[in-house]
């Protein structure tokens, strides 16, 4: 490794002062405005597949004609989870190379990827990898953010693994040794974070140095994660609402005022502030009605409560609240993450709602992973390696 001494302060200016050369050229280049296709028409047997088509920066609106899409919940820095899920679904290779095997299948990963675990950045580079390659096979990748990734651009830690501070030492001094390369050290970080993990262990040490080591994190932390800081910028490339075809995505619940507000607009104000970009004030702006309160997109968990403790009455209310919701933002079904189901892939009000946290990290409730498969309209969990190809080679494959 290199030095442990190089000066944080240098550092930090130096990130931030050339973050936009490299993440503003970020592959989600599409506007509000404007549809951006995300591939070439590509054959499937003998039918040919539409081009998956983006509105929206970040992405939110997303049109997939005929592709398989996958949802995976609450990841909590657990590699070897998200790993084993992602193979589960049929989308990474088993070989340790970290390849994409969709084909043409869309992923939607809910966010809370950040605290509770040791490899959060090791994640979101494994995922914005299989993204560059499942849009050379004709599929995509897209993530939205959970109640932790804001809180953490926020300089909240408390949830913070030690040895996700740790990582976040690790990898800023893996972005020095990169010349500050932020595409390069971000995309191969997957790569290299098991080594950096191996020795870092090796040189363990206690007392005075590892009150240090400690301090060390939380400033690289901070650096990484401030709104305007690099990895906060990497992080304001995903929505905090996602729409595909007629499925809508997000981590916690979508509420009838989140639409009436615009979720374009949502996303945008959230992706504006994690940049650090600033208001007429001069201070970024939290946006409140998307990352703050127990009724924002991130944190409500009105649709993830068991309804066994309800009686009718609160049950229709809910029921009338998510029709409402579904309806003003033209979708037939939603999936939400956030609240961990103890009894795994769940859906309530007949199939209109599917909870999909089965709390898989070890730093949660170190359960056996589960995806969600969405094919031609219709939902269904994935819980275990042998469902992985139970249809999909006749499908897919044929």
């Amino acid at each position: 490794m290199g030095s442990l001494s190089f000066c944080y302060s240098s550092l930090l200016q130096t990130i931030l002062n050339s973050r936009q050369r490299k993440i503003s050229a970020a592959i989600y280049c599409c506007t509000s405005t404007t549809s951006t296709p995300y591939s070439k028409n590509i054959v499937e047997g003998n039918d040919r597949l539409k081009p998956i088509v983006v509105n929206g920066d970040p992405p939110t609106f997303v049109s997939a004609p005929g592709r398989r899409i996958v949802a995976v919940g609450d990841l909590h820095g657990d590699l070897d989870k998200a790993r084993y899920a992602l193979e589960m679904a049929g989308i990474l290779s088993s070989d340790g190379q970290d390849l994409w095997v969709g084909g043409q299948t869309v992923l939607v990963q809910l966010g809370d990827i950040l605290d509770r675990g040791g490899d959060e950045i090791a994640i979101l580079s494994l995922l914005r990898s299989l993204d560059i390659q499942a849009k050379a096979n004709g599929g995509a990748v897209f993530q939205v953010k959970g109640n932790h990734e804001t809180m953490n651009v926020e300089g909240d830690f408390r949830y913070v693994d030690s040895e996700g501070f740790d990582e976040c030492a690790d990898f800023l001094e893996y972005l020095e040794i990169c010349d500050h390369k932020w595409e390069e050290a971000f995309v191969g970080w997957v790569g290299e974070s098991k080594r950096w993990k191996e020795q870092r262990m090796m040189s363990k040490s206690w007392g005075p140095w590892n009150l240090v080591k400690r301090q060390k994190g939380v400033i690289a932390r901070s650096i990484l994660l401030r709104p305007g800081g690099p990895l906060a910028y990497e992080l304001a490339r995903h929505a905090v609402v996602i729409k595909v075809d007629d499925w809508v995505f997000c981590h916690g619940g979508l509420l009838p005022h989140h639409v009436e507000y615009g979720i374009e607009r949502m996303n945008r104000e959230v992706s504006y502030w994690m940049k650090g970009l600033c208001s007429s004030d001069g201070d970024p702006q939290l946006p409140f009605i998307a990352t703050r309160g127990y009724d924002s997109v991130v944190w409500s968990r009105l649709y993830s409560r068991d309804t066994s403790y309800l009686d009718e009455y609160q049950i229709n209310q809910i029921q009338s609240i998510l029709r409402e919701s579904l309806q003003a933002v033209g979708a037939k079904a939603m999936v939400v993450g956030h609240t961990p189901q103890a009894t795994g892939i769940n859906s309530e009000f007949n199939g209109s709602v599917w909870r999909i946290d089965v709390g898989m990290s070890s730093g949660v409730l170190d359960s056996r992973p589960e995806v969600l498969e969405i094919r031609d309209g219709h939902a269904r969990p994935i819980r275990s390696r042998s469902d992985k190809y139970s249809e999909l080679q006749l499908v897919d494959f044929m």
